[in-house]
C-alpha cells in the first residue's frame, strides 16, 4: 500500500492539512474493494483527484475511468448518456448508442455533480448500484454491467433529500464510504504553499520570472476567505503572473485581483428573513396566498351584500372594501370605480347585467365570474414577468433559467411558446 506522501506526489497534492490528509488515506484504504463512495466539498477543492487515486490503486485499474459532469448533460439526454439509447428510441435517434455504463464495463464511473441528477435518472441508477442492470433508452432488454461508481457533489445532500430534490436511499447507496475535502480557508498553512505552486508553474509555462508575494500580501492572502478554493486560487495566480510587470507583488496589487469580502469575518444571517424571499418562486407563492385571502374576503362581503343589502353593508365594512378596491371616497368608496364586477338582480333573471351603484332595492344581487377571470389575468402577468427576469440573468440560456424557477427545460419551453416570449 503506497504512503500518502507517495500519492501526494504522484497526482500532485499540495499540501500537509491533517483533513486532507485523512481523505487522501481513505481514498487509499478504500480503493482495493469494489464498494461505493461520495465525495463530498465545495466546489474548486479539487474532488476528482479522490476518484482517480481510487482507481488508480484498485484491480480495475486497466479498465477504463469515465468521468461524468451530471451538471452539464441536458436533463432530456442524460438517461441515453449514461444508459444508451436503441435506434429510434427518441427524435434523432439514428443508430443505436453505448451508454457509459456499457463502455465502462469492468472499470470506474466518476459521477461528478450527483445532485443535479433528475429523479428519474436517479431510479436507473440506484438499479445499477443495488444489481448491476440497467436497460436500454426505448429497449426492454435488461443488460448488466460490472462498474464502479464513485460520486461526487458540493450539494448539501441532506437539505436535497428534505427538499425531494435527491433520493434517500440513493444516497445511502452511494455513501457507502463518505470523503470530505475540506474548503481553502481551513487550510490556511497551505494556501501560500499552493500560491507558490502555481506562481512556477504559469512562470515555467509562460516563460517569465515566477511572481513573488510581500510579506504584508503573504497575510492577506491568508486571511482572504477563498469562495471558489483552489480553483479562485490558481485563477489568481495566472492573472497576476500575466499582467503585473514588477514580479514583487505588494498587497494593494494582490487586493486589485480578488473581491472585496469586507472583513472577511463571520457574519449573523438572519435566516429568517432570507427564507421568507429567497427565490422568486416564494415571493409568487406569498402573492398566490394574498389573492387568496381577498377571494375569501371578497367572498365573505358578497355573502352580507346579498343578505344585508348594500347601504349597511358600506357601513359596516368600510376597512374591509378600501382594503379590497383601494382608498377611495370616504362617502362612497365605489365612486368613478370600474370594478370589472357585473351583478344581476335575483328577482328577475331576463334584466342585462348593470353596473353595480347604491340602491335601494332589497339588494340581493349574485356575482358574475369577471372576478376569476381578472384573478387569472394577474396570475399570467406575474408568471410572465418571472421567466423574463429569469431568462434575462441566464442570458437565454433555458436550463439555467428552468432550474431558478424550479422547473423542467419541458414546462419552460412551453410556458414560452405559450406565452409568445
Amino acid at each position: 500500500m503506497e504512503s500518502v506522501q507517495a500519492i501526494k506526489q504522484r497526482f500532485e497534492i499540495i499540501g500537509n492539512d491533517p483533513k486532507l490528509n485523512r481523505a487522501i488515506e481513505k481514498a487509499i484504504q478504500v480503493a482495493p474493494t469494489d464498494i461505493s463512495v461520495l465525495v463530498t466539498g465545495e466546489s474548486g477543492v479539487g474532488k476528482e483527484s479522490i476518484p482517480k487515486i481510487i482507481h488508480s490503486l484498485s484491480h480495475r485499474k486497466h479498465g477504463k475511468y469515465i468521468a461524468v459532469n451530471c451538471g452539464a448533460i441536458p436533463e432530456g439526454t442524460i438517461d441515453s448518456e449514461l444508459f444508451g439509447h436503441e435506434k429510434g428510441s427518441f427524435t434523432g435517434a439514428t443508430a443505436t448508442r453505448e451508454g457509459y455504463f456499457e463502455v465502462a464495463d469492468g472499470g470506474t464511473i466518476f459521477l461528478d455533480e450527483v445532485g443535479e441528477l433528475p429523479l428519474t435518472t436517479q431510479v436507473r441508477l440506484l438499479r445499477v448500484l443495488e444489481n448491476g442492470e440497467f436497460i436500454k433508452v426505448g429497449s426492454s432488454q435488461v443488460q448488466k454491467t460490472n462498474v464502479r461508481i464513485v460520486a461526487a457533489t458540493n450539494v448539501n445532500m441532506l437539505d436535497a433529500i428534505e427538499k425531494g430534490k435527491f433520493r434517500e436511499d440513493l444516497y445511502y447507496r452511494l455513501s457507502t464510504v463518505e470523503i470530505g475535502l475540506p474548503p481553502l480557508r481551513e487550510r490556511k498553512e497551505d494556501i501560500h504553499l499552493l500560491f507558490r505552486k502555481f506562481a512556477s508553474d504559469f512562470a515555467h509555462k509562460y516563460k517569465m520570472p515566477p511572481i513573488k508575494l510581500e510579506d504584508q500580501a503573504i497575510q492577506y492572502l491568508l486571511k482572504y476567505r477563498w469562495n471558489g478554493n483552489i480553483r479562485q486560487l490558481r485563477n489568481v495566480a495566472e492573472q497576476i503572473s500575466v499582467l503585473e510587470t514588477n514580479r514583487d507583488i505588494s498587497i494593494q496589487t494582490l487586493a486589485s485581483y480578488l473581491p472585496n469580502e469586507g472583513t472577511n469575518l463571520p457574519q449573523v444571517v438572519n435566516k429568517k428573513a432570507d427564507s421568507d424571499f429567497s427565490t422568486e418562486r416564494e415571493i409568487l407563492y406569498k402573492i398566490l396566498f394574498d389573492m387568496k385571502s381577498d377571494l375569501n374576503d371578497l367572498k365573505k362581503l358578497t355573502l352580507e351584500l346579498m343578505q344585508n343589502g348594500s347601504s349597511k353593508v358600506q357601513e359596516t365594512n368600510k376597512g374591509l372594501i378600501q382594503r379590497i378596491y383601494g382608498q377611495k371616497d370616504e362617502i362612497n368608496p365605489y365612486a368613478n370605480e370600474d370594478l370589472s364586477v357585473s351583478v344581476i338582480p335575483t328577482q328577475n333573471p331576463e334584466i342585462q347585467q348593470e353596473e353595480f351603484l347604491d340602491d335601494e332595492d332589497d339588494g340581493n344581487y349574485i356575482f358574475a365570474d369577471t372576478v376569476e377571470e381578472e384573478d387569472s389575468l394577474r396570475l399570467d402577468q406575474k408568471e410572465i414577468e418571472l421567466i423574463k427576469k429569469a431568462l434575462e440573468r441566464n442570458k437565454g440560456k433555458r436550463k439555467a433559467a428552468a432550474d431558478e424557477l424550479g422547473i423542467s427545460e419541458r414546462t419552460l419551453y412551453r410556458k414560452i411558446k405559450q406565452f409568445d416570449l
